[in-house]
C-alpha cells in the first residue's frame, strides 16, 4: 500500500473513465415518454434518468432492495425521486461528484444512500461494490493526504464496509490505498450478525471472522498486483499478493471479485483502454491465474466479469464490447432498438466447475458453451433471483430479462 501523489498516473492509465473529473455532458436531462421500454431483450428501466453514473453494482439483497442498483453520480442534476430532498439533495449545484452512494430501483426511487461525512474530511466516495453478502457494501473513501478539510485533486484512500441496515462502518484501511482498488467483499453467508457487538471488530461487525477482502495495489500498471486478505487467518498480518500471470506483468489489474464459496477470483486485466483480458485465479499465495479464453463465438475478449450462483450451480458472467476501441466507455443509448442487436455488444455467462487446492490445469472445468444472456452490454452484474441485469457509465439501466 502506497501513500503517494503517483496516483495521478493511474488516472491517465486506468480503465475505467470513472475516475476522471470529466463526465460525459448529457444532451438531455428527461428521457420524456423513452424512459422504460419493453422490447425482445426484456425491459429496460433508466437509471438516473439514463444520466452517467459510475461503477454500477447489481443488488445482492432481492429482499430489501429489489430490481436496484447501487451507484455512484456525478456533478449533475440527479434524476431520482429523493426520500430527503434536505439531506439527499438533486440540484445540480447542490451535488458533487462522488459525493454519495445510492441504490435506486427501476421507478427512479433512492431506496438507500449513504453522503460522505464531511465533519470526518470526506471528499469523495469511489469504486463502491455490492459483497458476496447482501448485507454489506463494500467501498473506498478518499481525503486528503495531510488530514486537511480540503480536497486536492489527488486523494488519499482507505476501504471501508457499511451494514445498509443501520449504516455503520467499518473500517479495514483508513489511507494509504490507491484511487483504483477496487475492492471487494466476501462475508461467510452463515454469519449471526449481533446488533450489540463491538462494531470496531471484525466479529462485532460482521457477526463472524470469516471475512476476506480483495483489492489492487500499485501506483504503476507494472507494479499493480491482488491483495487477499483472510480476516479468519491472520488479518492484514498475512495478507497475500496474488501472482500475476508471467507474460502480462506490464498490464494493470482491477475489480477482483471474490467467488460465492469464498475461493476464488475473477478480475479484469488490461494493456490499455483497447486491450483487456480476464482471468481465474484461487485465493492462493502459489496459485497460477487461468485466462478465460476467447471462443469462436464470442465478440470480443471478455471484460468486466462477475460471478453468478443459480441452484447450486456457478456461472462466469462477462461483457463483451464490438468495439474494442469503446470498450467499457459505451456512449450507446441501449433504450433505442438499433443497439439491442448485438452491434455494441453483449452480455454473456458460462458455467464453471472450480476445485480448491487442484493443479492448475485441473482446478477449472467448464461445463456447457457460452450462453448469451442480452444482446446489449450489461457491465454491473446480474441480481441473485436471475432477473435483472445491470450497467452503468455514460448511460445507466436496469434491464429486466424476458
Amino acid at each position: 500500500m502506497k501513500k503517494k501523489p503517483l496516483l495521478l498516473g493511474l488516472l491517465a492509465l486506468s480503465f475505467i473513465e470513472c475516475y476522471s473529473p470529466d463526465p460525459f455532458q448529457a444532451e438531455s436531462l428527461d428521457d420524456g415518454p423513452k424512459k422504460n421500454e419493453t422490447s425482445d431483450i426484456g425491459k429496460i428501466f433508466s437509471v438516473n434518468g439514463s444520466n452517467q453514473v459510475c461503477n454500477p453494482s447489481i443488488s445482492q439483497d432481492v429482499e430489501n432492495f429489489p430490481a436496484s442498483m447501487l451507484w455512484l453520480n456525478f456533478q449533475s442534476n440527479l434524476k431520482v425521486n429523493s426520500p430527503d430532498t434536505s439531506v439527499y439533495t438533486v440540484r445540480k449545484d447542490k451535488v458533487l461528484q462522488h459525493d454519495r452512494l445510492t441504490i435506486s430501483d427501476t421507478a427512479g426511487n433512492v431506496k438507500w444512500y449513504l453522503m460522505r461525512d464531511l465533519s470526518k474530511g470526506e471528499c469523495q466516495f469511489q469504486d463502491p461494490e455490492w459483497s458476496t453478502h447482501p448485507d454489506f457494501i463494500v467501498s473506498l473513501r478518499g481525503q486528503n493526504f495531510d488530514g486537511g478539510k480540503g480536497c486536492p485533486d489527488v486523494l488519499d484512500y482507505g476501504i471501508f464496509a457499511v451494514r445498509t441496515a443501520d449504516k455503520a462502518k467499518f473500517w479495514f484501511f483508513d489511507k494509504g490505498i490507491i484511487e483504483t482498488a477496487t475492492p471487494h467483499l466476501w462475508v461467510n453467508p452463515a454469519n449471526d450478525l449481533k446488533k450489540d457487538g463491538d462494531i470496531s471488530t471484525v466479529e462485532g461487525f460482521f457477526g463472524t471472522n470469516d471475512v476476506r477482502l480483495t483489492y489492487v495495489d500499485g501506483d504503476k500498471k507494472s507494479d499493480q498486483h491482488i491483495v487477499f486478505v483472510d480476516y479468519a487467518n491472520g488479518g492484514k498480518a498475512k495478507a497475500v499478493k496474488l501472482k500475476k500471470p508471467k507474460d502480462r506483468l506490464d498490464w494493470g489489474v482491477e475489480s477482483p471479485m471474490i467467488s460465492p464459496d469464498g475461493k476464488f477470483v475473477v478480475y479484469e486485466m488490461d494493456k490499455n483502454t483497447s486491450t483487456w483480458e480476464t482471468y481465474i485465479q484461487e485465493l492462493s499465495e502459489n496459485a497460477e491465474a487461468i485466462k478465460i479464453e476467447r471462443t469462436k463465438d464470442m465478440v470480443s475478449d471478455p471484460s468486466q466479469p462477475h460471478w453468478f450462483e443459480f441452484g447450486g450451480r456457478l456461472f462466469v458472467l462477462w461483457t463483451e464490447f464490438k468495439s474494442t476501441e469503446n470498450g467499457y466507455f459505451n456512449k450507446v443509448d441501449l433504450k433505442e432498438t438499433s443497439a439491442q442487436d448485438g452491434s455494441v455488444g453483449r452480455t454473456v455467462m458460462r458455467e464453471i466447475r472450480l476445485t480448491a487446492g487442484a493443479p492448475k490445469d485441473l482446478f477449472m472445468e467448464w461445463v456447457g458453451e457460452n450462453i448469451e444472456l442480452a444482446p446489449v452490454p450489461m457491465i454491473g452484474g446480474r441480481s441473485p433471483d436471475g432477473k435483472f441485469l445491470a450497467t452503468g457509465y455514460k448511460t445507466a439501466y436496469l434491464l429486466k430479462l424476458p
